[in-house]
């Protein structure tokens, strides 16, 4: 009998990679929580999530194992379901230390003390917030449960300061009330769960901007993978990333053992991660920004170009409990990047692609994948949140192979002319 693989956060776009996998052939693939289920909701109820998991699993009589690719609340769902079932999956703890974000601090102070930027909790209903955190600008002020960079910004003064905690105010418990209820449901240490602070601070890392993707399996832990993130020219936002990385032999070997050293401390197991980097050449420091218990589903298509299969293939074994295989080197290209279309100011969207001029690049250009996010009259303030960053909208998602990277960039500027994605902007207002 085929083995029942659920997932949490089903897409079209994932099921596909799985599908190409040569384990499809001995799994069914089926969805414990849809993707719209977790992501274009208002509110998120957690018991409600996991009744619909229950009821999906249920009705098909059995379960082997239980994957993610996506942040809360996939990523802590999964251990939830895992253990409920007595399938396979990592525990519930570990992934709560990296999920939340201070805490994933504290449990790095212990281990990698020199890789970590100096970091402080506070409380955004204290009146003297700002003097409180100690720390001069510029800094960084994030939640310690967002994704996608949501309510995240970089401080330079203090003005600037109180217009982010109002904001932040406003939007914050949008993540935090599941996350905590999380923490008291399944009594995950208690003292976390009673800070008042629901976002901390912590001092700006800059340099080259990479993400390490590995694994730990039961004694194991192995970095198999660094991606390149390239920032847009005088904005924190994502440009793109790109695959392999370019950062040295000696590098990546560093950021691999770093990877391991906390990985251990932490004690996560039975999952994929990928840990977010900086290493600044001039000081030849690494150090680390973020830690998610899960693998990254936007450099998939990437390790597809490459490597002839995705690294969904990492994922579907570790859920499986075997060993994962190395990586071949079978792919079309020798350079993949993974695009982000963004507009910097909010508007409304006046022009978006028809299915031929889509159809009609993917032809000039083998292994093109995009994904658009907007619809013609679409304000882009009402786009979900996991498209919106404190900075700017995320229009549509470019995914293109090449023999080098001039080649990559020039094909993906062709790509967006002929995409003509129009935004009417409103240039009195600011993006978030």
């Amino acid at each position: 009998m085929k083995k029942n693989v659920f997932i949490v956060g089903l897409d079209e776009f994932n099921l596909e990679k799985l599908k190409r996998l040569p384990e499809a052939e001995e799994c069914n693939f089926l969805s414990a929580i849809k993707l719209s289920e977790m992501r274009e909701k208002e509110e998120l109820s957690i018991p409600e999530l996991l009744s619909k998991a229950d009821k999906r699993i249920k009705e098909a009589g059995s379960i082997d194992a239980v994957v993610t690719w996506f942040d809360f609340p996939g990523s802590v769902l999964v251990p939830i379901i895992a253990e409920k079932y007595g399938v396979p999956g990592p525990s519930l703890e570990p992934i709560m230390k990296c999920e939340h974000k201070y805490w994933s601090r504290v449990k790095q102070k212990e281990a990698i003390p020199d890789n970590i930027p100096v970091f402080k909790a506070f409380d955004i209903y204290d009146d003297n917030v700002f003097d409180s955190i100690g720390l001069e600008p510029p800094f960084w002020i994030k939640p310690v449960k967002s994704y996608g960079s949501f309510l995240a910004w970089e401080i330079t003064d203090k003005d600037q300061f109180g217009e982010c905690i109002e904001e932040a105010r406003e939007h914050i418990d949008l993540m935090m009330e599941p996350f905590t209820y999380i923490f008291k449901k399944y009594n995950v240490s208690p003292e976390i769960s009673r800070m008042k602070e629901k976002m901390f601070a912590e001092t700006v890392i800059k340099g080259h901007q990479c993400t390490a993707e590995g694994y730990a399996l039961n004694d194991t832990v192995k970095v198999y993978g660094i991606i390149d993130s390239i920032l847009e020219e005088d904005t924190p936002s994502f440009s793109r990333y790109e695959y392999p990385s370019e950062l040295g032999q000696d590098v990546r070997k560093r950021i691999a053992g770093i990877s391991e050293k906390v990985i251990r401390h932490i004690g996560l197991k039975q999952t994929a991660f990928n840990i977010e980097y900086f290493y600044n050449e001039k000081t030849d420091e690494i150090k680390l920004l973020e830690i998610n218990p899960r693998m990254s589903q936007s450099h998939a298509d990437m390790f597809e170009k490459i490597h002839g299969i995705s690294h969904h293939e990492i994922m579907l074994n570790l859920a499986l409990n075997r060993k994962p295989e190395r990586l071949g080197k079978e792919g079309e290209y020798k350079k993949a990047a993974y695009f982000m279309l963004r507009s910097f100011k909010p508007g409304v969207v006046r022009n978006v692609p028809g299915e031929k001029i889509i159809n009609e690049l993917k032809s000039k250009y083998r292994g093109l994948e995009i994904l658009i996010n907007v619809e013609k009259g679409m304000n882009l303030d009402d786009m979900p949140e996991h498209h919106i960053d404190s900075y700017s909208y995320v229009l549509a998602h470019i995914i293109l192979g090449a023999g080098n990277r001039k080649e990559l960039i020039d094909k993906y500027n062709d790509v967006v002319k002929q995409l003509s994605i129009e935004i009417e902007h409103d240039d009195k207002k600011n993006a978030h």
